[in-house]
Parts: structure tokens; sequence; C-alpha cells
């Protein structure tokens, strides 16, 4: 039984890992002149960095924009991957009464 129960969740969690690469979030900072995309996995795809925040040549402020919008493309990717995993988690796991999902 238990032996069943870990490999369809194996298998459920392969496909939800596939499924997680294909999905897109972005976290934006300074009205978009920064952007990181990041995918359901939580792994950075890209980063835009426009042009004008690089003409003004402030480092400093370029980082900061950075990190905020990194942190906010990961608590969007972070929060699909719950969701996901708590899918995944309902469709394989026996209806065990006061389990919640």
């Amino acid at each position: 039984m238990f032996g069943d129960l870990i490999s369809k969740m194996k298998l459920a969690q392969q496909d939800s890992q596939q499924r997680l690469d294909q999905i897109l979030v972005d976290g934006q900072a300074d009205q978009g002149s920064v952007k990181v995309v990041a995918n359901g996995n939580k792994m950075i795809k890209q980063v835009l960095i426009s042009q004008e925040l690089f003409d003004q040549g402030d480092k400093e402020a370029i980082e900061d924009l950075l990190l905020v919008a990194v942190n906010r493309a990961i608590q969007k990717a972070d929060a699909i991957y719950n969701e996901e995993m708590k899918e995944v988690a309902k469709g394989v796991m026996p209806n065990i009464p006061g389990l919640k999902f």
C-alpha cells in the first residue's frame, strides 16, 4: 500500500514540476523599470532593466530595485508552487478524517 502511494506521489510530483516549469510570473519595481520573470518552480528565467534606469547610472538604486523585483517574483512563484503541491497531495493522499489540505 505505502509503496504504491509513494510511487503515485513521485509521479504526481514530477508532473507537477513540469507544469510549474511552464508557469511564468513576474515581479516589478519602479513602475516596471525593473522586471524579473520566474517560473512556478521559483527559478529566475529573465531579468529586464530599462535603458532609462541604466542611463541614470545609479548602481545602488538598480541593485535595490532588482532585489524588490526578485522578491516579488519569488513570492508569486512560491504561492503558485504551494497551491500546486496542495493539489498534488490532495489527489494522491487517501481521505483521512481531520487531515485538511
